[in-house]
C-alpha cells in the first residue's frame, strides 16, 4: 500500500529544522506530501543535508536563515516561504535556545534571550503566518514544548518557565485563530536521544548513565526519538486533528507517571 500524503499540496515551516526533533519533523511532513521551508541560525551544514533529504523525497524545499528571537527576522521568514512557495499551510515552531543554569546564576540577559525565541516568537510567528493561512481556506499551527514546563528540572528554569508561557500563548492562539480556520496546538515532549541534553551541565559528562536511567523508569520501555515527536506533530496538523483545539499532547512514554 502507498504511504498516505495527508499534505498533498501543502507548505510547511518548520523553525530550526536544520537538525535533531525539527528535522525530523520536517522529514516527517515531507513524506507525507508537503514542502517543507528549513530554517536554521547557527548552524547551516546539517540545515543544507535536511533540505537535500526533503529533495529526495521528491518535495520541494526552502533554506532561510532566520533568528526567531528577532521581529523583523520573524517577518522576512514567513513573507520569504509565503513568497517562494506560494504560501502557507502548516507552522511549526519547533526552534529553541535557553542558558541552562540554577536559579541563583540566572541573568536578565538569559531570561530575554530565552523568552524571546521560546515563546514570543510563537505568538509573533503566527500573527504574521495566520493571514496567508486564512487566504488558503487555513492551516495548522504546532508549537514544542517540554516536560519542564509543568515539572522541575535540573538547571531548567528560564527554559521550564519560557515553554509554559508557550503553553499558554498555543491556548490563546487556538480561540482567536479559530475563526480563521487555523488549528492550534503544542507537543511536549519527554527525554528525547537528541543533542541538546549536551548543554545541561548536570548531564553532559554521563548521558548514557543518564539515558540507562530514564529508560528503566518508562514504561514504554525506552525514551523517545526524534520520529516519536514527529509523528504526533504530523497528526495534530492532520485534518483528524480538526477537533482538537488549544491542548499540549505530552508523549513521554509515560515517564511522568511516577511509578
Amino acid at each position: 500500500m502507498a504511504e498516505q500524503k495527508r499534505f498533498e499540496n501543502k507548505i510547511a515551516l518548520v523553525t530550526g529544522s536544520g537538525r535533531g526533533i525539527g528535522k525530523a519533523i520536517a522529514l516527517r511532513l515531507a513524506r507525507e506530501g508537503a514542502d517543507v521551508v528549513i530554517n536554521y541560525f547557527r548552524h547551516r551544514e546539517p540545515a543544507e543535508e535536511t533540505v537535500a533529504a526533503v529533495k529526495a523525497l521528491g518535495r520541494r524545499a526552502l533554506l532561510v536563515r532566520a533568528d526567531v528571537g528577532q521581529p523583523d527576522d520573524i517577518e522576512r521568514l514567513v513573507d520569504t516561504a509565503a513568497e517562494r512557495l506560494g504560501g502557507l499551510d502548516i507552522l511549526v515552531h519547533n526552534a529553541a535556545s535557553g542558558y541552562n543554569r540554577p536559579v541563583m546564576e540566572q541573568r536578565v540577559k538569559g531570561w530575554d534571550w530565552t523568552l524571546n525565541i521560546n515563546a514570543r516568537a510563537a505568538l509573533f510567528l503566527a500573527q504574521r503566518a495566520a493571514p496567508i493561512m486564512q487566504a488558503r481556506g487555513g492551516g495548522a499551527i504546532v508549537n514544542i514544548s517540554s516536560v519542564g514546563a509543568q515539572r522541575v528540572l535540573p538547571d531548567y528554569v528560564v527554559v521550564g518557565a519560557s515553554k509554559a508561557a508557550l503553553e499558554a500563548v498555543t491556548r490563546y492562539l487556538a480561540v482567536e485563530l479559530a475563526p480563521m480556520q487555523i488549528v492550534v496546538n503544542a507537543v511536549s515532549a519527554g527525554m528525547v536521544r537528541t543533542d541538546a541534553l549536551k548543554h545541561f551541565p548536570v548531564m553532559r559528562e554521563r548521558l548514557e548513565e543518564v539515558y540507562a536511567y530514564a529508560e528503566k523508569r518508562t514504561p514504554a520501555g525506552r525514551i523517545l526519538s526524534s520520529e516519536d515527536v514527529a509523528g504526533v506533530v504530523a497528526f495534530l496538523c492532520s485534518p483528524e486533528a480538526f477537533m482538537i483545539r488549544g491542548q499540549t499532547v505530552l508523549i513521554d512514554g509515560g515517564a511522568t507517571l511516577g511509578f
